[in-house]
């Protein structure tokens, strides 16, 4: 067994116990043997609603949001050559959040709110990639620089909208804005373009791992530098503003993972991407299991779980990294 098939196999089964445990763990607390009953096709019809009603979407589509944020993590760090860049580090999350809330104010219904959020995160995409670019050439400081500048607008205007927001409609948007997996139903878009992008990535894994290296070496050794670079942050933008749509800004999931695999498994880009896509739906679903037990009935946004996880661990690499 080469060493790819069995990290993943060790994945894949770390995978299929936190989705079981995801389906078992609730409000009403099922035995493995129940939860398996009702997988295979069987089970009691009140077992039966409780599981493929309600918990196993939102299971899938927690799965499916951490796989894509960690997967863009990973494709963002290659891209600006930093270890600790994440996926909303160029603004696209802010462009999200301003388009959900809006969508919110218009008092427009839960798939509508998820298309306006994607179309701010490509719009957010669009000025970041043409303010950076400008008359000339690019360059990663350049589009990391532009990211933040441009974050930072969104952050104001956000910050406006919530001021001038009717008071029952606040919950609502500071959910979302903290990640919310509550209204997750559609988790087919998210799972398709998790599986895409992974099977694209694959084969450019050693371009990638040449890249990580400079571009001066890249081009050296034969990789079109350029195009590849314009694919990496095309991907990364789209596979963030799929993430974005399906569970609000859910923060270090796209940070931590890809590094964490990193140090464990090395930087071989043929490895990190799948291995994050896998690495990254187990946290995540695990942390939204914890989020709505942890103080059940109330349920917490799941960015809170993940952000009280993140952040230890981000010091600690920042520490590490001196």
């Amino acid at each position: 067994m080469t060493r790819l098939a069995f990290i993943l196999t060790i994945l894949l089964g770390g995978s299929l116990a936190a989705v079981m445990t995801a389906v078992a763990v609730g409000s009403v607390p099922l035995t493995p043997a129940e939860t398996l009953a009702v997988l295979t096709g069987g089970g009691e019809p009140l077992h039966r609603t409780l599981i493929l009603e309600l918990r196993l979407p939102r299971t899938l589509a927690a799965f499916a949001t951490g796989g894509l944020l960690a997967v863009a993590g990973a494709l963002m760090q290659v891209l600006l050559r930093n270890p600790l860049a994440d996926p909303y580090v160029l603004g696209l999350s802010g462009g999200a959040a301003v388009g959900a809330l809006l969508a919110m104010l218009a008092g427009l219904g839960t798939v509508v709110v998820s298309g306006s959020a994607f179309i701010g995160a490509m719009i957010s995409t669009l000025i970041v990639f043409g303010l950076a670019h400008g008359t000339g050439s690019w360059t990663p400081t350049r589009l990391l620089l532009t990211g933040v500048v441009v974050a930072a607008g969104w952050g104001a205007f956000i910050s406006f909208m919530l001021a001038v927001s009717p008071t029952e409609e606040l919950p609502g948007m500071l959910y979302w804005l903290m990640g919310d997996l509550s209204h997750a139903h559609s988790i087919w878009p998210a799972w398709t373009v998790l599986v895409l992008v992974v099977l694209a990535a694959m084969p450019l894994g050693r371009s990638l791992n040449v890249l990580a290296r400079g571009p001066m070496q890249a081009a050296a050794l034969g990789v079109a530098v350029r195009p590849l670079e314009w694919t990496i942050y095309i991907v990364a933008a789209l596979v963030t503003a799929t993430a974005v749509t399906v569970a609000g800004s859910i923060g270090f999931v796209g940070l931590v993972v890809p590094h964490m695999l990193r140090l464990v498994l090395g930087n071989d880009q043929r490895i990190i991407l799948p291995a994050s896509a896998l690495a990254g739906g187990i946290l995540l679903t695990l942390a939204d299991t914890l989020a709505r037990t942890i103080i059940a009935p109330q349920q917490l946004p799941v960015g809170v779980i993940t952000a009280m996880l993140g952040v230890p661990v981000f010091l600690y690499l920042l520490h590490r990294s001196r």
